[in-house]
């Protein structure tokens, strides 16, 4: 049987940059727009964003139509929070506000089957393509084909960075800048000394252990991401790219209006300007 190899992991043990964006829409042709575009993966969210299981699996079902990943930020729970994305064929997971190295290990026990981890088996969705799949091809491709990523995002987390990322059976090391900032006293000041100085912390660290590395964006220059050890990249997102574009029809508008002949103004004006 065919299984999809992962194109993050592919450009990442090829020493090469990923691309990937995120989507705040559940709809899928977002994600076909993407994976047409040329991204490399496309970064879905269960933590801030109120996605259902179904236009979940929707998404990561449009990804693979343009062979691209999909990453899943899982909302922090349960067991089943953690492997369902994973079932619904998603490549990458990605957990929030990991501050342990205990934590971590449990995730991985959670999520890899074994001798990484302990994650229960079942076989009956995509990923196991509907129980046709053999168990050990199963097993094998979920292991080494499907990637995890825990985030750093507070002082917590950042005080034992060295210890999480000494932890087996995970993939990647992301400092949250935002909620970093936020967690300092310094909301959204990304730029911060303290904040630049974690994220250059947990890019070492993460490359020390083996570990990639993925910003959240491009928060510094590129050169200098790169020589970080930074391999991954946010490069936006989809409300972002629509916000700005209705902005700048908007403003285009309203140039043309204000050119207009005085006494064609009122009638082209919208009045709820």
């Amino acid at each position: 049987m065919n299984t999809r190899p992962s194109r993050v992991l592919k450009l990442l043990r090829g020493g090469n940059l990923v691309t990937v964006f995120k989507l705040n829409l559940s709809e899928p042709r977002v994600v076909e727009i993407a994976g047409l575009s040329g991204v490399d993966a496309v970064w879905l969210c269960n933590e801030h964003v109120p996605n259902d299981w179904i236009a979940l699996e929707n998404q990561i079902r449009a990804a693979r139509l343009h062979d691209i990943d999909t990453i899943v930020r899982v909302s922090k729970g349960s067991y089943s929070d953690y492997v369902r994305p994973l079932e619904a064929g998603a490549t990458g997971l990605m957990v929030p506000h990991v501050t342990t190295a205990a934590e971590a290990r449990q995730i991985v026990d959670w999520v890899r089957f074994q001798p990484l981890g302990r994650r229960a088996l079942d076989g009956g969705n995509i990923d196991g393509l509907f129980c046709m799949l053999p168990m050990d091809e199963y097993i094998k491709h979920s292991n080494t084909e499907k990637f995890i990523i825990m985030q750093i995002e507070s002082p917590e987390g950042l005080a034992n960075v060295e210890e999480i990322a000494a932890v087996p059976g995970y993939d990647v090391l992301l400092l949250g800048p935002g909620d970093f900032s936020h967690r300092i006293g310094k909301p959204g000041q990304i730029n911060d000394p303290v904040v630049v100085a974690a994220r250059k912390k947990v890019a070492s660290v993460a490359r020390k252990h083996g570990k990639f590395v993925m910003s959240a964006g491009l928060i510094a220059p590129l050169p200098e991401l790169v020589a970080e050890g930074h391999q991954i990249f946010g490069l936006g997102a989809d409300v972002v790219a629509l916000t700005g574009y209705f902005q700048q029809r908007l403003q285009h508008m309203k140039g043309l209006v204000d050119a207009l002949p005085a006494a064609s103004k009122t009638s082209t004006k919208s009045p709820y300007a």
